[in-house]
């Protein structure tokens, strides 16, 4: 499988296999917790990076700001709890950084600023499936940006592009070119 590997900020492009410790987009670790903080840059890699200077900490779990108001929260555990699917949530245990899938043509954590056909409220969807759909199916769009609930706004919200814009690193958002 590939992946798009973040780790300390940094995209690295690499193969992994099934058997390796991996840190991914969609799942929590619940228990173990012994320190949480708040991450203003809604970044998951930095609390993998936090998570690899702190000699204590096993694993970790980063959950996505939940408002417009609420800030994304990194909580450290000292002990490595099962991996539970929740779309909350990235988590990885100490050395694994921070993975998200690569599936065709979405660009997690991927924003294309600019070029906006127009934009509209779409339900929260880690996928950003909807938004992706809504491209494919308007003759007009040539590229989509899906940003995820609590990065700006209280809701998920979806942006159609007619121009494709360059890409740009960015934890809220999911992109894709369509055509």
């Amino acid at each position: 499988m590939r992946y798009f590997m973040v780790f300390f900020g940094a995209l690295t492009l690499a193969t992994l296999s099934c058997n390796l410790a991996a840190a991914q987009n969609g799942f929590d670790r619940r228990g173990g917790d012994y320190a949480n903080f708040s991450i203003r840059s809604g970044d998951p890699a930095v609390c993998a990076a936090r998570c690899e200077r702190d000699q204590k900490c096993k694993a970790w779990s980063f959950s996505y700001p939940r408002t417009a108001h609420a800030s994304a929260t990194c909580w450290l555990k000292n002990q490595v709890p099962p991996r539970i699917e929740d779309k909350c949530c990235v988590s990885g245990v100490r050395g694994a950084g921070v993975i998200e899938p690569r599936l065709g043509a979405v660009e997690y954590s991927i924003d294309r600023p600019g070029g906006d056909l127009r934009n509209f409220e779409t339900p929260a969807d880690p996928a950003g499936s909807a938004c992706k759909t809504a491209c494919e199916s308007e003759a007009h769009c040539r590229a989509w940006t899906y940003r995820r609930p609590g990065y700006g706004t209280a809701t998920a919200r979806c942006y159609l592009k007619s121009r494709i814009k360059r890409p740009r690193r960015a934890p809220c958002c999911l992109s894709g070119v369509v055509r």
